[in-house]
């Protein structure tokens, strides 16, 4: 087919996700094998003739989902970046199913409806972005509208706060959730991004404090970072924030980097590693408890590494956006006193070309429904107005600064 580049990967599970390789999203609401090819096939038939097939990358996975609903939607979604779609508008096509379509050899009949289509980068299934995600993009599909039309958001898996940085950037996605340090980098030009700002990036607000855990075994000889010498350590996946953080982290004490033995994974397969005894350490920033670490302490005697003292106060210099937080005992299973150590809030990040009426339907529908937040993580119950604006030096969307206005935090 036209545009296509590279094989079309297809998982078919009854009521599950599934992945379609192609820049495409197909959502079905009922699953029909037959009728579902059908559509995927006349989907590809309407795009590939306009040049908007074939788009790849990390954020451009298609989401499908098998549901219980008569009639079949299929939602076609590009991910492209604007020059090439400059309204990135979701087309909705809602397949009737017939009776004689086998017979006559015809597609399904099929009328465009327009929807407003939101897509959430979040992080890793083993952190806390992924869950609180999902429960916004759900939030936003059942209160949001945009002049009359429902807004539908999704979550998508993504490689945290570097990777998210560029994919707002680049238009790649509509929003995303980034580590207010790294946002702030990112948008003057700095530690990663030196000298190459990413301008265009816009907050829609403050989220909650991601809590910097520094995890290893209990019975694994380290207890401070100078401990980590000569280790194999986990800087967290290609993408994410903890990079930056651990180069300072060595750097406050007197260590370099290529004094560690550094492995880049997710937080879960730096958990497994740790089990497996194929890794001594990593460096895991979330809202606590983080499902990787309480999954890790259920089968492993867990050690948390305290991050505090003159060290510490110096990195908080360098780097003005963590602040020194505790996280209480108990947390996690085995660890029976108080750990010191430090946290940063993450932030819902956008870009500056999304609608002004967009960015105000969405940033209303979070902070008007914070309590359904804390019902999927106990991290959702620190969402709130009072923190909202907690944003660093990237400038606010004006949408949602509209919104703020109204609710008397914004002056």
């Amino acid at each position: 087919m036209s545009g296509h580049r590279g094989p079309l990967a297809v998982m078919i599970p009854s009521r599950e996700r599934v992945i379609v390789r192609r820049g495409w999203s197909f959502e079905p609401t009922r699953f029909d094998p037959c009728e579902w090819v059908s559509q995927v096939l006349s989907a590809l038939r309407w795009a590939a003739p306009r040049g908007l097939a074939g788009s790849t990358g990390a954020a451009n996975s298609a989401n499908i989902r098998a549901g219980t609903a008569h009639r079949t939607p299929v939602r076609i979604r590009p991910i492209l970046p604007e020059s090439a779609m400059p309204h990135r508008r979701t087309l909705l096509l809602t397949a009737a199913a017939s009776a004689g379509l086998a017979a006559a050899g015809l597609a399904p009949r099929a009328h465009a409806q327009q929807r407003l289509f939101f897509g959430i980068a979040t992080g890793g299934t083993g952190g806390t972005y992924y869950p609180l995600g999902g429960m916004l993009a759900q939030l936003i599909s059942n209160k949001a509208t945009v002049d009359g039309r429902r807004v539908t958001a999704s979550a998508e898996a993504a490689n945290a706060s570097v990777a998210n940085a560029k994919l707002i950037a680049e238009k790649q996605i509509e929003s995303a959730f980034v580590a207010a340090d790294i946002l702030d980098a990112a948008f003057n030009g700095t530690n990663q991004f030196d000298k190459a700002p990413l301008k265009n990036l816009r907050a829609l607000g403050a989220l909650y404090p991601e809590t910097v855990q520094l995890i290893t075994r209990a019975d694994m000889n380290i207890n401070g970072v100078r401990d980590l010498k000569g280790k194999r350590v986990s800087s967290g996946a290609p993408g994410s924030g903890q990079y930056q953080l651990l180069t300072d982290l060595l750097a406050v004490h007197g260590m370099k980097r290529d004094e560690i033995r550094e492995d880049m994974s997710s937080f879960t397969q730096a958990v497994d590693k740790i089990k497996d005894g194929n890794l001594e350490a990593t460096l895991i920033t979330a809202g606590v408890p983080t499902s990787a670490v309480t999954d890790f302490a259920q089968s492993h005697a867990l050690k948390l590494i305290p991050l505090a003292g003159p060290e510490i106060a110096e990195l908080q210099k360098r780097q003005p956006y963590y602040t020194s937080v505790t996280i209480p005992a108990g947390t996690y299973r085995g660890v029976a006193a108080p750990v010191e150590t430090l946290a940063v809030m993450a932030v819902w990040a956008t870009h500056d070309a999304l609608p002004e009426n967009v960015a105000y339907e969405v940033t209303k529908a979070l902070f008007e429904n914070t309590a359904i937040m804390g019902q999927v993580h106990v991290q959702g119950r620190n969402i709130s107005l009072k923190t909202a604006l907690s944003v660093g030096t990237t400038p606010l969307h004006p949408g949602a600064a509209k919104y703020y206005r109204e609710k008397g935090v914004l002056k």
